[in-house]
């Protein structure tokens, strides 16, 4: 008989463990979802170095999470530094866990990439990714996931008394992002010719939004294993936990419909037109809105949280364009940093019955500490993007001269063109194609021979 149950036993820490895995997979491939949506929103002249900020964040960021970002975070909360080398004295477990955990600090980095693009130095992204993942991002798990799942560990617990809910990380990966996006991008000032000098905006189009439409279903599809795939198959009780899995997975598809759709109207109500950019972030804002609480929201209220998080994108674009004057070039603080910090906050007020505060007081609990959280994510993130890029910009580090920025960073940063048939004088005839010669006239295979 006890062989039986150590079986079975066996057997459902099996199935669990795989499921991690695939489901960090999925997570993982969202970064190609990412490298298309930024590309696409970008000029033509940087795409390259938008592409090479995707590879460059995934590649540094991933080893520094594990030397030391994992190490941070346990020392954050008193558990002593633990990461890198006493790994390899680990159950192979540990390094599922890991990786699980290293997807979510990624997609937290990169977020930020598109916040800056354009104008930020290459060194300078690089070096805040490390940080980020050595230690930003390390110190707001710290602060609320550690320790969560016996309410024994985090700074929220601690100050409230009640649990941080944030199942996925709509605040701690999403609004975490897109609160340092956000700041860096103010630190760094506008693109050249985005503002005029009375504050008034110029819009800079994407150069592809097929690239960019194509980035927001990539993420969409991986989105899945971000939010279905922080629920095992098998609880702690070796119970099937088909009920959390079945919610988060409608929970997630309905926010993201709404969050399309109400970014698509309210974008027509404002301008008469349905702006398709808008619709693709919508969808984005739908799913971050969700993330935090995807596993105790009722159907119902997936079309809240849908609704407000789509609604909330072109007005809180609109207010960091014309308002603030921040060049936010790929839109990450309304689809990340306030859809996440919306979604938080809605927790108590959107819950299926099994998950509602059954009193005013409970309800009060719940909500404060969601707010505690939200405030302590969004203070650290901001002090700490905030010294990390005056450095930068006090040591001349931060920003690309304007005649590299002209040119674009696809030369300055990296000596490529993106796409070579169509920039400068010259060019080679290649394959019998069509290319752009002197003067724009185009010329076929033969013409010049």
């Amino acid at each position: 008989m006890t062989s039986v149950l150590l079986q079975a036993d066996a057997t459902i820490s099996a199935i669990n463990n795989m499921w991690i895995l695939l489901v960090s997979f999925l997570i993982f491939f969202m970064h190609a979802g990412f490298a298309m949506l930024e590309a696409g929103q970008v000029r033509s002249k940087n795409v390259a170095n938008q592409l090479t900020k995707n590879l460059l964040t995934w590649s540094v960021g991933v080893s520094v999470f594990f030397l030391l970002g994992i190490g941070i975070a346990n020392l954050a909360v008193g558990n002593g530094f633990a990461a890198g080398a006493p790994f390899l004295d680990s159950a192979p477990s540990a390094y599922i866990g890991w990786l699980y955990g290293a997807v979510f600090a990624m997609t937290a980095a990169t977020i930020v990439s598109g916040a800056v693009a354009g104008r930020a130095k290459l060194r300078a992204y690089i070096t805040y990714t490390f940080l980020l993942a050595a230690v930003i991002y390390p110190v707001v798990i710290a602060m609320t996931w550690t320790g969560q799942g016996t309410e024994a560990g985090g700074l929220v617990y601690r100050i409230t008394g009640t649990a941080f809910t944030d199942f996925a990380g709509g605040m701690i990966v999403h609004g975490m992002g897109g609160i340092a996006g956000l700041t860096a991008a103010a630190i760094l000032g506008a693109r050249m010719g985005r503002f005029n000098d009375d504050g008034t905006p110029n819009v800079i189009p994407g150069h592809s939004m097929t690239f960019a439409v194509l980035g927001t279903l990539v993420l969409a599809f991986g989105w899945y294993g971000f939010n279905v795939g922080t629920s095992a198959i098998f609880g702690p009780d070796d119970g099937l936990l088909l009920d959390q899995l079945g919610r988060v997975a409608m929970t997630t598809t309905i926010s993201m419909a709404f969050g399309a759709m109400a970014a698509g109207a309210v974008a027509w109500f404002m301008t008469s037109k349905v702006d398709t950019l808008y619709v693709a972030n919508g969808l984005l804002a739908g799913l971050v809105g969700i993330t935090a609480i995807p596993h105790t929201t009722a159907w119902w209220g997936a079309i809240v949280v849908g609704t407000i998080s789509g609604a909330q994108l072109p007005l809180v674009f609109k207010f960091v364009e014309t308002t603030l004057n921040i060049d936010d070039v790929c839109a990450v603080f309304p689809v990340h940093g306030s859809a996440g910090v919306f979604g938080t906050l809605l927790f108590p007020f959107v819950a299926a019955p099994a998950f509602r505060p059954d009193s005013l007081s409970g309800f009060v609990d719940a909500f404060l500490a969601q707010a505690v959280g939200v405030f302590l994510i969004a203070g650290w993130t901001i002090t700490a993007t905030a010294i990390i890029w005056y450095a930068f910009k006090a040591m001349g580090q931060a920003r690309v001269s304007p005649e590299h920025e002209q040119e674009g960073l696809d030369l300055s940063e990296h000596g490529v063109e993106t796409y070579p048939e169509f920039g400068g004088d010259e060019g080679a005839v290649a394959d019998g194609g069509t290319i752009k010669t002197d003067g724009g006239v185009s010329a076929k295979r033969g013409d010049n021979e």
